[in-house]
């Protein structure tokens, strides 16, 4: 059911009780033509939430459920840098301690508190955002969390520091992004596999591309070529 559509800051926000998925209905805007630059889909929970991959990503009520619509017409493997370094300092903001895992995680504790999706379509990108506030699922493939377990704070709270952090990340340049996903990231400096072989995952360079290390050799990545 839809609650309503009201401006949040520089915000189009577009909130609902429940909703199958956030970011379908951010596609069906986008294909209809009924959106603008910042608008953001939110839900209280989601029936048909979903992941990279078309994973399942359960959504119960008590965490954030949204999706950022920015214009945005060329790809840029950088922005899911920024993304990650906006999530994970929103989380700070509630004295929190977070650290990425690449390429679309946000873990405390080693534990997964936040998803992050980035798709394209027209001349938009849709950016999908899950935070486990007030619950946290129960996944066979690895441990969750949740911000109560630390603080207590609501999901509107949550959300206005991440819209926040959003602005700021996205339009900061990206010297600045790569320095701080670099303090942020879980593997830098760690064996990771690569095509079957273990490799060093130096860090990033200026292109958003991962680099890493062969012993005296050095490989540039963009895909999901290597696994953590």
């Amino acid at each position: 059911m839809k609650m309503g559509d009201i401006k949040l800051g520089a915000y189009k926000l577009i909130s609902f009780d429940k909703i199958a998925s956030t970011q379908d209905y951010a596609h069906d805007l986008i294909a209809q033509k009924k959106v603008a630059d910042k608008t953001v889909v939110t839900a209280l929970a989601q029936s048909a939430g979903r992941g990279r991959y078309k994973r399942n990503w359960v959504s119960h009520r008590g965490n954030l459920y949204a999706s950022f619509i920015y214009r945005d017409i060329e790809r840029d493997p950088r922005l899911s840098y920024a993304i990650a370094v906006a999530v994970a300092e929103t989380l700070i903001s509630f004295g929190l301690k977070p650290q990425i895992k690449w390429p679309n995680d946000i873990l405390i504790d080693g534990k997964k508190i936040s998803g992050i999706l980035i798709e394209y379509a027209q001349n938009f990108v849709i950016v999908g955002i899950g935070i486990n506030i007030k619950t946290c699922p129960t996944v066979k493939e690895y441990q969750t969390t949740k911000i109560k377990n630390y603080v207590d704070v609501s999901v509107e709270e949550v959300l206005g520091v991440l819209m926040r952090k959003l602005d700021k990340w996205r339009n900061a340049q990206f010297y600045d992004v790569r320095k701080r996903w670099m303090e942020l990231a879980l593997c830098i400096n760690k064996m990771v596999c690569y095509q079957g072989k273990k490799a060093e995952l130096i860090g990033i360079n200026e292109d958003g591309a991962l680099v890493l290390r062969f012993d005296t050799r050095y490989v540039l990545t963009y895909g999901d070529e290597i696994s953590i």
